[in-house]
């Protein structure tokens, strides 16, 4: 059997500056730190944060008095901001510089006078802050079908802006039908998009043409994971998502002599490590990186950790 990785995989720079900024607080503050939400969608990256004294809650009035607080990766609502000043609790802010981006354009949009559309699903944390972060109703869409029940004149000067685990290639038909609709509309260009979304969707597009079966390494409820493994399926090929190798079912392999393999943004790649582990066990193995983008992007840490050296795991 051969296993092709695909290329980029796994942690994007926004997951590994949120999870060194939870190690670096760990290191720094010598105390348990209290992280709202998951700091990434994995539950491995999460139980080992959790054995190194990270304490997770869904709400900031579960942190007690004086503890430091990080926001995950997804980004939070005003209101949970406002929530932890009211408390004085001191705040690590662990969003995604991208998210962040998403959130000063979608505040300028609305500070022109026009009407918010983010493309995205609906529950994801992401969604949720980003909407949280607009002082004015926004209009949460997902399909075609969502753009033409918008109950907003044609003429209505309007923005639209995407949560970040969507790829352009993700968005595009329902950005045409924006555009067909609506004659005053704007949103951001392509570049702004979220790199490391289109680059690990590009990959497994390409991966597609020269295996049989895809593994996708990442979590159930990582949006960015379940995307991969629905390209796969798109592309007419079994494809399953794995929390890690013990999920592997060998009668997917059967009959199969090449398997893709990729990871979610928020997987870490020793996970990957053991699932090529777990499939050389089951007979000889050759594995292959595919050509693909190099990405080389950091995203600075809160001023306060910079003097703190860690290594992300």
């Amino acid at each position: 059997m051969k296993v092709i990785l695909a290329q980029p995989r796994g942690f994007c720079a926004g997951v590994v500056r949120a999870i060194e900024i939870v190690e670096r607080s760990l290191e720094k503050f010598r105390e348990p730190v209290y992280v709202r939400h998951e700091i990434v969608h994995n539950h491995h990256v999460v139980e080992r944060l959790r054995a190194k004294g990270a304490v997770f809650v869904e709400n900031i009035d579960q942190a007690p008095t004086g503890a430091h607080v990080v926001f995950s990766a997804h980004g939070v609502a005003r209101a949970v901001v406002d929530q932890a000043r009211a408390r004085g609790l001191p705040v690590l802010d662990a969003t995604c510089p991208l998210v962040s981006k998403v959130h000063a354009q979608a505040r300028r949009y609305v500070g022109r006078g026009r009407s918010l559309v983010l493309i995205g699903h609906a529950g994801h944390p992401e969604v949720e802050g980003t909407i949280g972060q607009i002082d004015a109703p926004v209009h949460l869409i997902s399909t075609v079908e969502d753009v033409a029940a918008l109950d907003i004149p044609a003429d209505q000067p309007l923005a639209y802006v995407t949560q970040t685990t969507l790829s352009v290639d993700d968005t595009v038909t329902v950005i045409a039908a924006l555009q067909a609709r609506f004659s005053d509309i704007i949103g951001p260009d392509t570049s702004d998009i979220c790199y490391a979304t289109q680059h690990r969707q590009t990959a497994v597009r390409e991966l597609c043409k020269h295996v049989e079966v895809i593994l996708v390494v990442g979590a159930q409820n990582s949006s960015n994971s379940k995307r991969l493994c629905e390209i796969g399926r798109e592309a007419g090929l079994p494809s399953h998502l794995i929390a890690d190798a013990s999920a592997i079912d060998p009668a997917w392999l059967e009959g199969k002599s090449t398997v893709g393999l990729t990871a979610g943004a928020s997987a870490p790649e020793d996970l990957v490590v053991e699932v090529i582990a777990a499939l050389r066990a089951l007979g000889p193995l050759e594995t292959e990186t595919m050509d693909g983008v190099e990405e080389n992007i950091e995203f600075r840490l809160p001023a306060e950790l910079r003097d703190t050296r860690v290594k992300v795991t």
